[in-house]
């Protein structure tokens, strides 16, 4: 039995760490925890169904046949920028490889000496210089690398992503560098759109009450109940969660910096991002350039497995005839290893079951395993000993003779 190393071609998103889900050969990226995001796109196109199917019919006669194509134009916005957000790279930063860590481990050590039993070591932080501020640089155990600037490691995706804001479960994903833009476009367009459909809500109720009372109305219409209710639940959370991430890109600054007090603790260190006005401020953040990602989640890495195959005898010969007469028998190493494994042995004792082409080879064998050469004579055959038994029988048949 030998070993035979195989190689093939894999993606990288299938050899990736973390706890991710790929989807479409690695083009779609998110998290595992999807229960929450399945629920945010349930109630918009659900309210929204409802939306186009109660009022839309009745105000595009009565008010305006641009209602429902305004909607609709909304509509199909906010779910561009809810799937633009969940299912792109929110700015993933590579593990260190083993080579590379290795190097680290190794600096940090001859960088901080031998550490004295008992002691603790010193925390693993590099100081780097942005705009006139020292900013430190951590060390991520599990990446095994240190994080740029404004990086953190996230516990529910097990990653380090770059520009880390925060993960949100309504989207599924993580919202970091490259889909931050995305994430504040899709709650803004979702709070007019729910804005839209409360207000013409409210005026498609109204506007039947005047022929047919408000209690009448109520009952001929229960879809716009439950939508009046949906928005108005819906309408203070959005909202306000629009309103809070406006107040962070005026500032330069993230949800991730504004919890922990990064630029607002008792230090008072300034923030080294910001540009000290709104407008540059939100000018950077959403209409910057597009950040390409770094993972390279669908590349090509090449991977090892082993395969035990056997030596077949007839292999030689049948190589060579092959290669006397001209041509080409290429036989793969996976089935001739399952041949192998599937062909029969002969037991190294023959008995009935032994087959009678395995008895040959197996007396060959046994008298090539005996040494032609002996020092000793051969022992004399000696004959054996007659039992208790068959002398009584002897003596039983000589006595009927006489």
């Amino acid at each position: 039995m030998s070993a035979v190393m195989i190689t093939r071609k894999v993606r990288k998103w299938e050899k990736l760490p973390g706890k991710n889900t790929f989807c479409c050969d690695g083009r779609v990226m998110m998290a595992r925890q999807k229960g929450v995001f399945y629920l945010t796109l349930f109630l918009i196109i659900g309210t929204c169904s409802l939306f186009f199917a109660f009022e839309c019919p009745y105000l595009a006669v009565h008010l305006s046949p641009a209602i429902p194509v305004f909607a609709a134009v909304l509509f199909l916005f906010v779910m561009a920028m809810l799937l633009r957000t969940s299912f792109s790279d929110p700015g993933v930063l590579p593990r260190a490889l083993p080579e590379e860590a290795t190097f680290i481990e190794m600096e940090i050590e001859a960088a901080n000496g031998n550490v004295p039993a008992g002691q603790r070591p010193p925390p693993r932080i590099r100081n780097v210089q942005i705009n006139n501020q020292i900013v430190k640089l951590k060390y991520c155990y599990t990446c095994k690398i240190f994080r740029p600037p404004r990086a953190s490691h996230c516990s529910i995706c097990d990653n380090c992503v770059d520009r880390f804001d925060h993960h949100c479960p309504w989207v599924g994903n993580c919202v970091g560098k490259r889909n931050y833009r995305y994430f504040y476009l899709f709650t803004l367009s979702l709070s007019l759109l729910t804005i839209y459909i409360f207000t013409f809500d409210i005026v498609h109720v109204a506007m039947r009450s005047v022929d047919s009372g408000f209690l009448n109305t109520l009952k001929e219409t229960p879809g716009t109940v439950l939508e009046v209710l949906v928005c108005f639940f819906t309408l203070w959370s959005v909202v306000g969660l629009t309103g809070f991430h406006t107040y962070l890109i005026s500032l330069n600054q993230t949800t991730n910096e504004d919890i922990k007090g990064s630029w607002s603790g008792k230090n008072r260190v300034q923030n080294p991002y910001s540009h000290k006005n709104i407008i540059k401020n939100c000018c950077e953040v959403l209409c910057g350039p597009t950040y390409p990602s770094v993972l390279d989640r669908r590349g090509l890495m090449q991977e090892d497995s082993s395969v035990s195959t056997c030596a077949d005898p007839t292999s030689s010969s049948t190589s060579t005839s092959s290669s006397s007469s001209g041509g080409n028998n290429t036989v793969s190493q996976t089935t001739h290893a399952i041949l192998c494994l599937q062909k029969p042995t002969a037991p190294l004792i023959p008995n009935e079951h032994t087959p009678d082409d395995a008895k040959p080879s197996i007396a060959a064998s046994a008298e090539k395993s005996s040494s032609p050469k002996e020092e000793h004579p051969p022992a004399t055959k000696v004959p054996p000993l007659a039992s208790p038994e068959t002398d009584a029988e002897t003596s039983i048949a000589k006595d009927k003779t006489h």
